[in-house]
């Protein structure tokens, strides 16, 4: 038996029983660097548990030979039964031209295939009635959007954990919050978004900058956590130095830590926003669907890509 693949114990001696795999290769195809396709691959592979899913990528194809030139040697593997594994490919090809040569290729191949953007494509031109360009690489196109985001990352850089806190004027997004509520993980997401994103920490005996209680309340956030959560990520961020800083996570302390901040949340009057057991793209969601609401004038900096 192949070490690539084996029957369930559950299903020993039935022959029509599928094989579980420990480890799978998915093949990425793309006329672009095919990062939505690895993206894609990812996440359907987080589903199963105990399978390993590696990928294979072949980018910036222009030519359906190309395409030949990679996958008949693995065609031929499986022929000649050098190869136990399934052959499969996830392919995202925005020409027209070639995304059809490649369907008709794959007719009666021996080979699981899934076309990744055609079908979203095509949704979007049928709702809209809008022709598609048919260009790859389009989403990674160097334009204003570009150019929008390099400069709120750096903005997010130098106005992380308090920086700066004269420039807090100029930021779309302000975050506060405790000491590991998630403020700079959220201020790097959204700035990958494009929006000017500032943080500032609220730490117990150090007043908050002047200029955050200047600020128009619907670009504020505050981020909470509960107490036991936020206790043991402090814990966990302590490491060997627990035995001698650990009143920094101690529960009572972090609770006193939430309480003033909470204090300072009240006085500003802005929208308080929950971070745990969350992911940082849900709770970025949660922001942004406040802050578009404030300010429905202000589009969204650059094209948003989740």
């Amino acid at each position: 038996m192949s070490a690539g693949a084996r029957h369930s114990k559950d299903h020993a001696g039935d022959a029509d029983a599928p094989a579980v795999l420990e480890c799978l290769t998915v093949h990425v195809v793309s006329d672009s660097i095919g990062d939505s396709a690895v993206t894609i691959t990812n996440a359907a592979a987080s589903q199963f548990i105990g399978l390993h899913c590696k990928v294979s990528r072949l980018a910036n194809v222009s030519t359906l030979e190309e395409i030949e030139n990679y996958l008949e040697p693995l065609l031929a593997k499986l022929r000649d039964r050098e190869e136990a594994q399934p052959l499969v490919v996830f392919y995202t090809i925005a020409t027209p031209e070639l995304a059809e040569a490649l369907e008709e290729y794959l007719k009666d191949k021996n080979i699981a295939s899934v076309d990744l953007i055609s079908p979203a494509i095509q949704a979007i031109a049928d709702a809209t009635g809008h022709e598609p360009l048919g260009t790859a690489g389009l989403i990674r196109r160097t334009d204003k959007d570009y150019f929008a985001r390099v400069e709120a990352m750096e903005f997010a850089v130098d106005h992380d954990d308090g920086r700066n806190p004269e420039q807090l004027k100029d930021a779309d997004i302000v975050l506060i919050g405790s000491s590991r509520t998630s403020k700079t993980p959220l201020s790097i997401y959204l700035a990958s978004q494009g929006y000017r994103v500032a943080n500032v920490p609220l730490a117990p005996g150090s007043p908050p900058p002047k200029e955050l209680f200047e600020l128009e309340q619907g670009r504020v956030y505050g981020l909470m956590s509960q107490t036991s959560l936020l206790s043991k990520i402090r814990y966990r961020r302590l490491g060997n130095a627990a035995g001698v800083a650990g009143a920094y996570a101690q529960p009572e302390n972090v609770q006193a830590d939430l309480d003033e901040a909470r204090a300072v949340m009240r006085t500003i009057g802005c929208i308080v926003v929950r971070t745990d057991n969350r992911a940082i793209e849900e709770t970025a969601q949660e922001i942004l669907r406040y802050y578009e609401a404030a300010y429905p004038s202000h589009k969204p900096p650059v094209k948003r890509y989740y």
